[in-house]
């Protein structure tokens, strides 16, 4: 990870709420809003899913998230929790809470992707996916909405959907239909938090450089074709999805938009998408 930028506080004295914090998005997001002075409650699974071809993150994974948001002067408190169980999540943001002393940033972003033409999907991989990405978002804002409404001083939930949260894709059926329900989710949320001044907004990045993209066999989703293709090898491919002839791009550019979000800047904006995505959604 480049060396932290100085920065300018544009999030001094706040906690943010992370899911799928121990690598990628979440660890992305998690280092750049303690560099602009928040603290963070950083949440992950730290295990495998029966139906998930590529490996998931570590508990080392999450250490060195742990450690990387330390250097960059925040404190953390971190859990071992799955979003698919509701006691246990509940039970790290409550920890998180208590030793930090708030919440006010909630980056429902935990995520799984599973490839394969729709009807050969299992109900098991059906299933699995949504109970992650779709209701383990809307645990997640279940568990924090009560925090953010009792200290009345309202906050923000941001989404990680996906461009195939917007237009589908081929091969995703799943994973876009759970990132279309995230967008009503959110904006569904938009509408009934705003009395207690609570923004709700959606992401919606193209293909992100993360191990969830960049595995063999994720990647062979890609190039069929070949036995185990590598990122240069899926570079055509992934080029062709964006106006701007770029693969991909990186997860600090998503956290560019978590922090805009997040801070003064964004406080007038709630119940939007917001495309990152080199053009994608426009093509």
């Amino acid at each position: 990870m480049p060396e932290a930028p100085e920065g300018t506080g544009a999030v001094q004295g706040k906690v943010a709420l992370i899911t799928g914090a121990a690598r990628g998005q979440g660890r992305s997001h998690a280092v750049r809003l303690a560099q602009e002075g928040a603290d963070i409650i950083a949440v992950d699974l730290c295990g495998s899913v029966d139906t998930v071809g590529y490996p998931l993150a570590t508990a080392d994974d999450l250490a060195q998230t742990v450690d990387l948001v330390k250097e960059a002067g925040g404190r953390i408190v971190a859990a071992e929790a799955d979003v698919r169980d509701l006691d246990a999540l509940s039970a790290a943001v409550a920890r998180g809470v208590e030793e930090l002393g708030r919440l006010d940033i909630v980056c429902a972003n935990a995520g799984i992707l599973t490839m394969g033409m729709s009807h050969e999907l299992s109900e098991e991989q059906w299933r699995t996916i949504v109970d992650i990405n779709l209701t383990g978002a809307w645990h997640t804002s279940k568990v924090a909405t009560p925090y953010l409404i009792g200290q009345g001083e309202g906050g923000v939930l941001i989404f990680t959907s996906s461009t195939m949260g917007l237009k589908g894709g081929p091969f995703a059926s799943a994973y876009s239909a759970t990132k279309h329900g995230i967008v009503g989710l959110a904006k569904s949320l938009a509408m009934e938090l705003a009395q207690f001044r609570i923004r709700s907004n959606v992401l919606h990045p193209t293909t992100v450089r993360s191990p969830m993209i960049d595995n063999p066999v994720t990647l062979k989703s890609f190039r069929p074709d070949l036995e185990a293709p590598t990122s240069d090898d899926a570079t055509p491919i992934l080029q062709m999805l964006n106006l701007i002839n770029e693969p991909w791009i990186e997860a600090g550019a998503v956290s560019e938009a978590v922090l805009y979000l997040s801070s003064k800047a964004g406080e007038n904006i709630t119940g939007i998408s917001l495309p990152i995505d080199l053009g994608a959604a426009a093509k």
